[in-house]
């Protein structure tokens, strides 16, 4: 975060698009400004090249004049409904939109718009630090307008919402999503009076789509730490809401002395441990839904206590409907997650164990392509207090990544290079180590990486015939 004068707003807005909008919009008598996330980055110092401008008046007319003033190399989409247009111009977009006010039914987030002055789209805006704007036009260029001290929340780390927030929310209700995703993503706290509004008004979420939500969700999947918005979603309600089967796990049950572990803050630990080695998102579901069955597989059992016995089974079962409800996509990445759900206790269960090449194996076989993420998942998963039990477990699990890799060299080796070798090929044509014998072995290997034979003795001497009597080589008897 740094803070910047209205000149160093200038010199940071000094590049070419800038200036041909600003030449645009003073051609055609328009008040117009970069706003919002743009301007928010600038103070942040994170590069952007989504560019959103607001004009007083109609958007769409600067957005057609910078259209003709770059010519060619620009190119322009209207979108007349919406009153708004888009300018694609070397690999950055500008989007831009008139002013405009605002208002909601209670049960629609689509708004009644109208035409509106900058006071009136700054008061619409979703918080205090997206609803920045910086003045284009050629007198007032680098002009920060900034009426509800959003530089100050920057400084701060604070999310707030411009007006009050029980209407900010209640309107749009996306709004709390993205007010958690961006508490995430910029590690901001939610200031207090917008968190209570998003506890009073967490149920209105159910009128938002959850192909929006499930965007949200992905978003702050994504962050360094999405644990940080997950608490914050439990905390306000939301998650309950969109997660149950995830709140479900935030319980500690004790009977006869004996309690089990917080499976939810467990599971919140293991979700951020993955972040630290993979950005794949669906290795981050996988980590997030791992022990999503454990609710429906609790047990007392008076000899050893709480057992959860089957619940990586349990929880490959949930996941298709959990995907489903919240839109995600039904795929190969369902079938991803939902693997590396039922698997994730097999690595632990063999570490625990004599590391075998045999379990090794069948775990290689039952992974296949995803084997090398399965570890990872379960690596992540070891979170005990217990610093013997835990360095126990990762030394185990790197013999087991060892074995992975002897194996699968050893199974490429076997599965790839020809199953009769050199020495077969200089008894069969009594040959010594020679230029012939290279060939012969080239020309097999070629046929089996080729997939032109099955790696197998019979089709391979076949093979290996015909090619030595094109060489002029007879079989010794």
């Amino acid at each position: 975060m740094r803070d910047l004068s209205n000149a160093e707003l200038a010199e940071l807005l000094n590049k070419d698009i800038f200036h041909k909008i600003s030449e645009a919009a003073d051609k055609l008598g328009l008040e117009c400004y970069v706003v919002g996330g743009y301007v928010r980055d600038l103070f942040l110092g994170r590069p952007s090249n989504d560019i959103d401008v607001v004009v007083v008046g109609s958007g769409i007319r600067v957005a057609s004049e910078l259209k003709t003033m770059l010519g060619k190399k620009a190119h322009l989409s209207v979108f007349r409904n919406f009153g708004t247009a888009q300018v694609k111009y070397k690999g950055m977009e500008v989007e831009f939109v008139g002013a405009r006010k605002e208002s909601y039914s209670h049960d629609s987030r689509k708004p009644i718009v109208e035409n509106g002055t900058l006071e009136d789209d700054q008061n619409r805006r979703d918080f205090t630090i997206n609803a920045l704007a910086v003045c284009l036009n050629h007198k007032r260029f680098g002009e920060l307008i900034d009426p509800f001290g959003g530089v100050d929340d920057l400084w701060d780390g604070i999310i707030a919402t411009p007006l009050d927030p029980d209407i900010t929310f209640s309107d749009d209700p996306l709004r709390m999503m993205r007010c958690i995703r961006f508490a995430t993503q910029l590690n901001f706290f939610i200031e207090d009076e917008t968190f209570a509004a998003l506890e009073r008004n967490a149920d209105r979420i159910k009128i938002i789509s959850s192909e929006r939500i499930a965007d949200e969700m992905n978003k702050i999947m994504s962050t360094r730490t999405p644990s940080k918005g997950f608490i914050d979603l439990q905390r306000c309600g939301l998650l309950q809401l969109i997660l149950p089967e995830l709140t479900a796990l935030d319980i500690v049950e004790k009977r006869n002395g004996k309690a089990h572990k917080n499976n939810f803050y467990h599971t919140l630990e293991v979700l951020d441990n993955i972040c630290l080695h993979t950005d794949n998102v669906w290795l981050r579901w996988a980590a997030l839904f791992h022990d999503i069955g454990k609710p429906k597989s609790k047990r007392w059992d008076a000899a050893t206590g709480w057992t959860f016995r089957n619940h990586n089974v349990i929880g490959k079962k949930m996941i298709p409907g959990i995907f489903r409800r919240m839109k995600l996509p039904m795929d190969s990445k369902m079938k991803y997650v939902q693997k590396l759900v039922d698997l994730h206790m097999r690595p632990i269960a063999i570490a625990d164990d004599e590391v075998t090449d045999s379990a090794v194996r069948r775990l290689m076989n039952d992974a296949a392509e995803d084997i090398d993420d399965l570890m990872t998942l379960c690596e992540a998963d070891i979170t005990s207090k217990n610093y013997v039990r835990k360095q126990h477990f990762l030394n185990n699990f790197r013999i087991v990544r060892k074995k992975l890799a002897d194996l699968k060299e050893r199974d490429y080796k076997r599965e790839l290079q020809p199953c009769i070798d050199g020495d077969e090929i200089m008894e069969l044509f009594h040959l010594k180590p020679s230029r012939e014998v290279g060939e012969l072995k080239k020309h097999l290997k070629d046929a089996v990486l080729d997939n032109r034979v099955p790696n197998e003795r019979e089709p391979l001497l076949v093979l290996l015939k015909e090619k030595a009597a094109q060489m002029g080589l007879t079989q010794q008897s």
